[in-house]
């Protein structure tokens, strides 16, 4: 695994789409954390939900960096070169989002 990350330019300023994991608020399925995607905003369950789907959009859009963000929590993911972050410029949090567990 590698040290350091070779993605931080890809890291933008994001405005969540969703309060939750949008998938599964479309689909009615539950999740256990939430991840940012640093490229698009886009709102997505962690890999310890059922459905993975910030891993999923990982795959789907090579959008290489997501945020802890439930709450913000300050670190980040490469999934490329599969190392932590750490990300001073927390996403603040749009507002109440349902936990699901």
């Amino acid at each position: 695994m590698p040290d350091e990350c070779n993605h931080l330019a890809t890291i933008e300023t994001v405005t969540p789409g969703t309060l939750g994991c949008e998938e599964c608020l479309r689909s009615g399925s539950i999740w256990l954390h939430l991840r940012l995607c640093r490229t698009c905003g886009h709102v997505g369950c962690c890999d310890d939900s059922p459905n993975r789907h910030a891993t999923a959009h990982f795959h789907a859009t090579a959008h290489p960096i997501i945020e802890g963000y439930d709450p913000p929590e300050g670190w980040g993911w490469c999934y490329v070169d599969e190392t932590f972050l750490d990300l001073p410029d927390r996403t603040p949090q749009r507002g109440p989002i349902p936990r699901y567990y």
